[in-house]
């Protein structure tokens, strides 16, 4: 059995963001040299989420944002917001999941024909790193 990490920042450019990180984890995977096994994917903070969801029509990134804050909404008297005025990042965080394992099948990773990997932002603009663990 052979394990490989890497890491890799992306720089959020909103307060709340949905960014495509499906390449960058697959150089991770092709640098690793991995032809089948497990790839997970975790950003490593607590105001933003990995998820596995469409991005070639980007509005879906944007409507799942819209429903979060529907859901979560910003300053709604979080006992949080007294400290970092930043609950409802936290939460919607929290809802979503810092990480998403995926397989790897023939040096690839194993996704559906519209699925991507995607960091969401719910506290941003910031600089968020991503730790992607290989296990083969």
């Amino acid at each position: 059995m052979s394990v490989f990490a890497d890491d890799f920042t992306v720089e959020t450019t909103s307060p709340k963001q949905s960014v495509d990180v499906t390449d960058e984890i697959r150089a991770v995977v092709r640098r690793a040299g991995l032809e089948a096994g497990l790839c997970q994917a975790t950003v490593l903070h607590s105001t933003a989420a990995i998820v596995v969801n469409e991005t070639d029509d980007p509005t879906i990134g944007t409507d799942i944002l819209n429903a979060l804050d529907r859901a979560v909404p910003d300053h709604a008297g979080w006992l949080h917001d007294r400290i970092d005025d930043n609950a409802h990042s936290h939460i919607k965080a929290a809802l979503l999941g810092p990480s998403e394992s995926l397989p790897v099948r023939d040096g690839e990773l194993v996704l559906g024909t519209w699925q991507r990997v995607v960091l969401m932002e719910f506290d941003g603009p910031r600089r968020r790193r991503v730790h992607v663990q290989l296990l083969g």
